[in-house]
C-alpha cells in the first residue's frame, strides 16, 4: 500500500547551524527538471552527478532562507548561485538530501515494493 503522505504546499526544513530553507513540495515535475538540468551538463562522474541533482533540486525549490549570510554577515539573497555556494557545503547538502528528497524516494520505493 502506498501512504500518501507528502507535503502538497510549500514548507520549511530545519538543516543544520541555525540554516532554514523554504522550499517549494517535491513533484515529479521537479525531479524531472533536476535530473534534465544534470544530463545537460553531461556530468561522466556518478558523485558529481549525484551532487549536480542536489543542486539543482536545491535551485529549483528553495524560495526563502534564514541563517544564511554573505561575506558581510548580512543575510545573504536567495539565488541560484548562493545556493549552489550554499549546497556546496556537504553538511547542507546531505541534510537537504534526507530531509527533502529521501521522503520522496522512500515513497517511490514503497510504490514499487
Amino acid at each position: 500500500m502506498i501512504t500518501l503522505n507528502l507535503k502538497r504546499e510549500p514548507y520549511w526544513i530545519d538543516l543544520i547551524n541555525g540554516v532554514r530553507l523554504f522550499v517549494r513540495p517535491v513533484t515529479t515535475a521537479i525531479i524531472m527538471a533536476a535530473r534534465s538540468s544534470v544530463f545537460k551538463e553531461n556530468i561522466e562522474d556518478e558523485i558529481e552527478r549525484g551532487a549536480a541533482l542536489i543542486r539543482h533540486l536545491g535551485q529549483l525549490t528553495v524560495t526563502e532562507w534564514e541563517g544564511v549570510g554573505d561575506a558581510d554577515g548580512n543575510l545573504a539573497a536567495v539565488s541560484p548561485e548562493a545556493i549552489a555556494a550554499l549546497f556546496d557545503l556537504w553538511p547542507i547538502s546531505e541534510a537537504f538530501e534526507r530531509l527533502y528528497l529521501t521522503p520522496a524516494l522512500l515513497l517511490e520505493q514503497e510504490k514499487n515494493g
